[in-house]
C-alpha cells in the first residue's frame, strides 16, 4: 500500500439461490484468488451468501442460520490473507432481519453494516423481510459480540488515507446517501454490496450515477453485483461491477459474466484533492454526531500497479475523446481571445510566426478569434524575423502558413539589428553564449511590440506551459506577450492540437500541418549544421517534453511526491525509457522547475485550459527563491 495505492476488487461469483454451502465455496474460492492477486480490498455482491431473490425463504430460520455458519466458514479459511473484504448475508437481531454488508479482515468479522433504505416500489418488495438498518448496536456472532450499524467507518491504522465506508444497493440510489456521511467521517473508500437487475438503459443510468457520486464525494467507489444464478423468476441480473476513482469510470465488468475485476485506487490521491478543496465536508465527532471508527491492519506492502499509466495525462486516450477535448480547448483559447479584443477594441493582432508548432497553434487561435468577431483575416499580422539560426525549412513553413490563412505576412531580417545590438554592448558573435541567444529573442520581441504600435494590434504569445514549467523563455524575450493563447497548453498536448486541425483543414493547409509536425522542436538561435538543417533540438538540451509533462501533471494536479511519480513513471514508460533515464530527467526538471519560477511571477494574461496552469494570479502562487532541496534529496535517496 505504498505511495497510497490500494488494490481494490469487485467479485460476482457463481451463485445457487439459497445453497449457502455452495455460495460460500464461491466466495473462498475467489478470496484466494484476489488475494494472490495482491487484492487489499475485495467486495462481494448484496447477500452473496444465500442470493438476493430468496423470497420468503429469508424467515427460515434454518437459511439464517446457514448464513452465519457459512459467514464462519469464509472467515475462517481467509485468516491469513492481508486484505478487509465484504459479503452479504440476511442477519438476524432483536427479532428483526437486517439486510448486511459483513466486514471482515484476517480472521475477525470487524461488523455488520445493515442496509439503511430498503427498496419497496415495482419489482422490489425488501420490506416484507427487511428492517431498515439501526444507526448502531451489539449483535452476538458466535459468542463474540460484534458492532451492528449504519453509523461506522473502518479505518486501516498502518494508513492513515485509507478508511472504508460500506452501504448496500438501494443506499447509492436515494438523495441522503450514507456515503455523504461516511466521507464527511473520512472514508476515502466507498464499497457498495448490491443486487441491481437489468433493464432496457439501467446499465447506462448506473455507470453515471456511480461516477456522479464518486465525483461529488471525492471518493474511490466500488460497487459488486448479483449476477447470473440468481433466480430469473420475474428479474434478471448481470453482474454489472463498476470501480470508480474521483469521477472516472476506472474499471467496469462485462456483463451477464461472473469473474472479477481490479483497480489500484489511489487513496492518496483522493486525500490530496479534498486538501485543495475548501468546500469538501469534514465533520469533527462530537457528542451528537458520534460515528464509531473501527480500526484494522494491514501490512504496508508495496503492491505491483496492474492499471495501465498514461504516458500521456494532458491528453485523452481515446480517440474520439480526444477529437471533441481538441475543439473544445480550440474554443477555450479562441474565445478567451475574443473576448480580450473585444473588451480592448482592438482589430489587429500580431503573432512572431517561426513554422514551429506553438506558434502555428496562437495562429490557429487566432484566425479562429478573428472569424468570431467577423473580422477579416488580414488584421492578422504574421511576422517572420530570420536570424543566425533560422532554416529552411521553418521560414518556408513559416510563410506558406501565412498565406494559406490570408493573413499580411511581413519578413523582417534581423541580423543587423543583432548584430549592431552585439556591437553595442561588445559581445563578439562568435560566441555561441546566453547572450548571442537571448539577444535575438529580445530583438524579436521589440519588433513584434512596436509592429502592435504602429497598427494598433495586439501582441499574441506564443509559449506553452511546458516551457513556463522548465522556465524555457527568454526572460522579456518570448516570455513575454500581451496575450499568452498558448499559455496552459502543455508541448505534448499542442501536437495534438495542431494535428486536429491538419485533418479539418483542406489538403494544401494539411500539408503545411504535417510538415511542421515532423519538425524537430527548437529554438532556432544557433546556425545550421552543415546541411542547412536544424542543429539546437530542444529536447536533446531540457529533455524530453513527454516525461517533462508527466512530471508537471502529477506534481501540480496532485502533489505527488518524487518518488511516487518516480514510480508511475517507471509503469507509464516502461518501453520507452531506462529507469537512469527517467531518474536524471526529473532531477532536471525539479531544478528548473524550482529556479525559474522568477519568469512564471509576470506572465502575461493568457485563458486557463486544463486543470493544470502556471498563472500567479489563479491556481499557483510559489516564491521565487523558493528550495528544491526537499525533491531533490527524495531522488537521491531513491
Amino acid at each position: 500500500m505504498k505511495d497510497g495505492f490500494v488494490k481494490v476488487a469487485c467479485v460476482t461469483p457463481d451463485l445457487k439461490v439459497a445453497d449457502c454451502t455452495y455460495n460460500s465455496e464461491q466466495i473462498i474460492s475467489y478470496l484466494k484468488n484476489a488475494y494472490e492477486k495482491g487484492v487489499k480490498v475485495c467486495v462481494f455482491p448484496e447477500l452473496s451468501i444465500t442470493g438476493y431473490t430468496c423470497g420468503d425463504l429469508f424467515f427460515q430460520t434454518s437459511l439464517l442460520e446457514a448464513a452465519k455458519t457459512a459467514l464462519k466458514k469464509i472467515i475462517e479459511s481467509s485468516e491469513n490473507y492481508e486484505m478487509i473484504f465484504a459479503v452479504g448475508l440476511p442477519f438476524a437481531h432483536k427479532g428483526k432481519i437486517y439486510n448486511c454488508a459483513a466486514i471482515c479482515c484476517k480472521g475477525k468479522l470487524l461488523g455488520l453494516v445493515p442496509k439503511k433504505h430498503i427498496p419497496n416500489y415495482s419489482e422490489f418488495y425488501e420490506a416484507r423481510h427487511f428492517t431498515p438498518g439501526i444507526p448502531k448496536g451489539s449483535a452476538d456472532f458466535f459468542g463474540t459480540s460484534v458492532h451492528i450499524g449504519t453509523d461506522c467507518v473502518f479505518k486501516c491504522t498502518d494508513m492513515q488515507d485509507f478508511i472504508l465506508g460500506a452501504e448496500v444497493c438501494e443506499d447509492l440510489w436515494v438523495s441522503d446517501s450514507p456515503s455523504v456521511n461516511l466521507v464527511k467521517q473520512g472514508a476515502t473508500l466507498i464499497i457498495n454490496l448490491s443486487a441491481s437487475n437489468e433493464i432496457i438503459g439501467k446499465a447506462d443510468y448506473r455507470r453515471t450515477i456511480i461516477r456522479a457520486e464518486s465525483g461529488s464525494l471525492l471518493c474511490v467507489y466500488a460497487y459488486a453485483n448479483a449476477g447470473i444464478g440468481e433466480s430469473t423468476t420475474d428479474t434478471v441480473y448481470s453482474g454489472h461491477s463498476i470501480i470508480s476513482e474521483n469521477g472516472a469510470l476506472s474499471a467496469e465488468s462485462k456483463m451477464f459474466e461472473h469473474g472479477i475485476i481490479t483497480f489500484d485506487a489511489d487513496l492518496k490521491k483522493i486525500n490530496t484533492e479534498r486538501s485543495r478543496s475548501n468546500t469538501f465536508q469534514n465533520d469533527e465527532q462530537t457528542p451528537e454526531n458520534p460515528f464509531l471508527e473501527i480500526e484494522f491492519s494491514l501490512s504496508p506492502e508495496t503492491i505491483k500497479l496492474d492499471n495501465y499509466i498514461s504516458p500521456a495525462p494532458f491528453v485523452p486516450g481515446n480517440p474520439s475523446e480526444l477529437s471533441e477535448r481538441c475543439d473544445e480547448i480550440f474554443k477555450l483559447q479562441a474565445v478567451g481571445l475574443m473576448t480580450r479584443l473585444r473588451h480592448t477594441g482592438c482589430k489587429n493582432a500580431v503573432i512572431g510566426l517561426s513554422g514551429g508548432l506553438d506558434s502555428t497553434l496562437a495562429l490557429i487561435v487566432t484566425v479562429r478569434a478573428f472569424q468570431m468577431l467577423d473580422l477579416d483575416a488580414k488584421g492578422i499580422t504574421a511576422v517572420t524575423m530570420p536570424c543566425f539560426g533560422t532554416t529552411d525549412r521553418t521560414y518556408t513553413n513559416a510563410c506558406r502558413l501565412a498565406e494559406a490563412y490570408g493573413t499580411e505576412l511581413r519578413e523582417i531580417n534581423i541580423k543587423e539589428s543583432v548584430r549592431s545590438h552585439f556591437k553595442d554592448i561588445g559581445h563578439d558573435e562568435s560566441i555561441h553564449d546566453v547572450t548571442y541567444e537571448n539577444g535575438q529573442a529580445r530583438e524579436r520581441t521589440q519588433v513584434l511590440m512596436d509592429i502592435a504600435n504602429q497598427c494598433g494590434g495586439m501582441v499574441i504569445g506564443t509559449g506553452d506551459l511546458s516551457e513556463l514549467a522548465l522556465g524555457w523563455a527568454t526572460y522579456n524575450g518570448d516570455h513575454m506577450s500581451m496575450y499568452a493563447v498558448n499559455a496552459s497548453i502543455p508541448k505534448t498536448l499542442v501536437r495534438y492540437l495542431v494535428a486536429y486541425e491538419a485533418e479539418c483543414s483542406n489538403k494544401p493547409l494539411k500539408s503545411i500541418f504535417e510538415d511542421i509536425l515532423e519538425t524537430p522542436v527548437s529554438p532556432e538561435l544557433l546556425p545550421p549544421d552543415e546541411n542547412g538543417s536544424i542543429s539546437q533540438k530542444t529536447e536533446d538540451l531540457v529533455g524530453p517534453y513527454e516525461l517533462h509533462d508527466f512530471f508537471l501533471f502529477y506534481m501540480l494536479r496532485y502533489g505527488f511526491s518524487p518518488s511516487k511519480i518516480y514510480r508511475m513513471a517507471l509503469k507509464a514508460f516502461s518501453q520507452t525509457y531506462e529507469p537512469a533515464v527517467i531518474l536524471k530527467w526529473e532531477k532536471i526538471f525539479y531544478r528548473r522547475f524550482f529556479s525559474q519560477q522568477f519568469k512564471r511571477s509576470c506572465l502575461p494574461d493568457g485563458p486557463k485550459v486544463g486543470t493544470v496552469t502556471l498563472s500567479p494570479r489563479s491556481d499557483f502562487r510559489m516564491p521565487s527563491d523558493a528550495s528544491a532541496k526537499v525533491w531533490l534529496d527524495e531522488l537521491e535517496n531513491l
